[in-house]
């Protein structure tokens, strides 16, 4: 079994990873990471796209059909096949996750940190803010690794998406949040690779100049995806060439 966290980029756009991220593309030159363009499900709309991520389901499957769609997922996702087979898993992310697999809706003065094991997702940090800074998600992330040591990891980022929807994809804002997310990586993902985790780098969907996304042009739908290997003498596995791949490849990879 090898040890996964999944970090979701939330609205990066494959173009804007291909040409301003120069960690992650160190990362490619070693050969400690394979980098492919996935393409996203339709609508290319984050809470829909959650629950593919994590479901392998299409959204006509799942029934998310759109963001305001507010309840708990009916589907089997990666935490309840990890949690069945006795794995700990845990979550640094977006409210919305807590409210598609633990409960919905998201009370914000009690849901914040969930640290007792209850649900699928054992122990969480939850942020209700756009504008949280990613780097202190990581810290929530850190928190979470160094106390329980999951087997696997949720991160998921908004500050990407959030500056694509105030100034659009080709904004000076939206290239410097994904630099700065490039950097907050750098700071965390060689510890863990050293300590024996497989990580993946992908996004939800990604972002376009008129501010928005949710449509079937590339620059929504074309997301990065990035597998790095712990083990540098080890193969990398199939990298997924649609979205809805993700799951059964991590599902593998935990052996589940």
């Amino acid at each position: 079994m090898k040890k996964q966290i999944l970090i979701i980029l939330d609205g990066l756009n494959n173009t804007t990873a291909q040409e301003k991220m120069g960690f992650m593309k160190h990362l490619e030159e070693f050969d400690i990471a394979k980098k492919e363009a996935v393409t996203a499900s339709l609508p290319t709309l984050s809470r829909p796209l959650y629950e593919t991520i994590l479901t392998g389901k299409e959204p006509y499957e799942h029934g998310i059909l759109h963001n305001n769609i507010v309840r708990k997922s009916n589907e089997e996702s990666i935490f309840h096949k990890a949690d069945a087979a006795g794995l700990t898993t845990a979550a640094a992310a977006y409210y919305w996750i807590s409210e598609l697999y633990i409960h919905s809706p998201f009370d914000w003065k009690k849901d914040r940190f969930q640290l007792e094991k209850k649900g699928s997702i054992h122990y969480g940090i939850y942020y209700s803010d756009d504008e949280y800074p990613d780097s202190h998600l990581f810290q929530d992330a850190k928190f979470l690794m160094d106390r329980f040591k999951p087997d696997f990891l949720l991160i998921h980022t908004m500050n990407i998406d959030l500056n694509g929807h105030l100034y659009g994809s080709d904004s000076n804002e939206y290239s410097f949040s994904a630099r700065k997310a490039d950097t907050i990586l750098s700071e965390y993902i060689p510890d863990w690779l050293k300590e024996g985790y497989d990580i993946i780098v992908t996004s939800d969907h990604g972002m376009n100049t008129d501010k928005y996304h949710g449509s079937c042009l590339e620059d929504e739908r074309k997301v990065p995806f990035w597998y790095l290997r712990s083990d540098i003498k080890g193969e990398f596995p199939a990298i997924p060439a649609k979205q809805t791949e993700i799951f059964d490849l991590i599902c593998k990879q935990l052996k589940l």
